[in-house]
């Protein structure tokens, strides 16, 4: 998505919504189940059957994560790209919940940046609504308030 206009993505995110329709990204790798489905750009090489959920706003630590779990004899029940764009679909709630609700995922790995309120919104979903374990990481340590970061939706609210 690289390249199309706030516009034309916000219409998009808008259709989604009123056909019940789920939005992955923009600006993301897609989503793999491995051995079933995969939409996207994930290498389903890297990828190997389990039940670690894997939710992410980075690209590349996804792919990372993912090989070194299946490495380590530890599959993957789904992995998703969530994007980083200030207009998305799918965030890190809609994803935790449906993992909390699918019975092939026992573990959920979260993958956060740093800028925007989506993962202190997680963290209190996990809280109170969460009953599987949830191992969380926020890539990066600081950046001045208001200071975009890397992705078009990373921008650093507060202190």
């Amino acid at each position: 998505t690289e390249g199309v206009p706030v516009k034309d993505t916000a219409r998009i995110r808008q259709k989604a919504i009123d056909n019940n329709v789920i939005l992955v990204g923009p600006n993301c790798p897609g989503l793999i189940t491995p051995e079933a489905s995969k939409i996207g750009i994930i290498p389903g090489e890297i990828c190997s059957k389990g039940n670690v959920g894997i939710v992410s706003r980075s690209g590349t630590l996804t792919y990372e994560i993912i090989q070194n779990l299946s490495i380590n004899d530890l599959g993957q029940s789904s992995c998703v790209g969530l994007g980083g764009d200030p207009i998305k679909g799918i965030g890190f709630n809609e994803c935790l919940m449906m993992f909390e609700q699918d019975p092939q995922t026992k573990y959920i790995v979260m993958v956060g940046e740093i800028g925007g309120t989506g993962e202190q919104e997680a963290a209190n979903l996990v809280k109170k609504e969460i009953t599987k374990p949830v191992f969380g990481f926020i890539a990066g340590q600081t950046a001045p308030p208001g200071k975009q970061m890397g992705h078009a939706g990373a921008i650093v609210h507060g202190k």
